[in-house]
């Protein structure tokens, strides 16, 4: 008889449905949904958010990441709000909005040296910052554009109000060169690789060359520090998965760019192949890994625009910015 009870014990654990304990089934948490903030259209800047979505690197660390493009007021200014949990910023754009008590922190910087500076077609004569002179400034409306024209004519005695500043929002770069301004401010990573696809030559005034104080973070993510102090996990676990993500965009540029096509199929593919060569030298650069920030480089940057008048009190850079959350290896 005891051995019949076994039997029949046995043939009802066997219809069990698999993974179901005690009439109790074990489900996985729920993913934790994310918003990051573009600072412009999807570009190579941006790769590594799309290999880390595309790749199932956010969902590993339980995450549902939606990648959204910038509305109406500026990344620091939405992320502040609320309105998204990691935004594209720039460390120019982040120091000024700290010192306006925007509660924002730079967690990543997405390139290591700062590739952006002031491009115009060779024709126009625009050299240096005393060119500006008599010309239009094409941009997106944004007062660090007004700020760093300004400080860059008056280190080389210029005259900013000879200057004509012209909104042209995201419009084609080359476009508006031809027709409506004469110089703008361009990532040498973009737009500067399809003057080379496209054959136009430009003169390209690169911050970090004009000035070494100049060599600051763009971009950079940031958080919000209610984030922060609130999601800090969260937070550790969307740097890691992005981090890896960059990662890959350095060891396989051309396959990180097919990914960025799928994602936005109306960019060009030369040049997202071209531009994604070129960064995968960018990203990391010289740095121990990826995303890594030095408190020199913020106190040389902050120290440089408030000599220039440009923030109206001294950046608190220690708090401007964390590496606390890039993986350790």
């Amino acid at each position: 008889m005891k051995k019949v009870l076994i039997a029949v014990l046995l043939m009802a654990l066997s219809v069990l449905p698999a993974g179901c304990s005690a009439g109790k089934k074990s489900e996985s948490a729920p993913l934790k949904k994310m918003t990051v903030l573009l600072d412009w259209t999807p570009n190579t800047n941006h790769t590594g958010v799309y290999v880390a979505q595309e790749l199932g690197y956010y969902k590993k660390q339980g995450l549902d990441v939606d990648i959204v493009q910038p509305g109406e007021g500026t990344v620091a200014q939405l992320v502040a709000a609320g309105k998204a949990d990691v935004g594209f910023s720039y460390q120019e754009e982040v120091t000024i909005a700290r010192t306006k008590g925007l509660p924002i922190k730079a967690v990543a910087a997405v390139l290591q040296h700062n590739t952006s500076g002031f491009a115009s077609p060779v024709e126009k004569g625009i050299k240096t910052p005393r060119d500006f002179e008599g010309k239009k400034y094409g941009g997106w409306g944004s007062p660090a554009e007004e700020a760093m024209l300004k400080a860059l004519m008056n280190q080389d005695n210029a005259d900013f109000s000879k200057v004509e500043m012209v909104n042209i929002g995201t419009a084609d770069f080359f476009s508006s060169v031809k027709k409506d301004v004469d110089f703008a401010w361009i990532f040498w990573g973009w737009t500067g690789i399809e003057s080379e696809i496209k054959g136009i030559p430009l003169n390209f005034i690169r911050l970090r060359d004009y000035n070494d104080a100049l060599d600051f973070y763009s971009p950079v993510l940031i958080v919000n520090e209610k984030t922060i102090e609130g999601n800090r996990d969260m937070v550790a676990r969307f740097v890691k998965a992005t981090a890896q993500g960059y990662a890959y965009a350095i060891k396989n540029p051309r396959e990180a760019g097919r990914i960025l096509l799928e994602s936005a199929p109306e960019l060009n593919r030369d040049l997202v192949m071209k531009s994604q060569e070129y960064l995968a030298g960018e990203y990391q650069g010289d740095a121990q890994r990826w995303g890594e920030m030095t408190a020199l480089r913020w106190k040389k940057y902050a120290d440089w625009m408030y000599s220039q008048r440009l923030i109206d009190r001294p950046l608190d850079y220690q708090e401007a910015f964390t590496n606390e959350f890039l993986p350790k290896e």
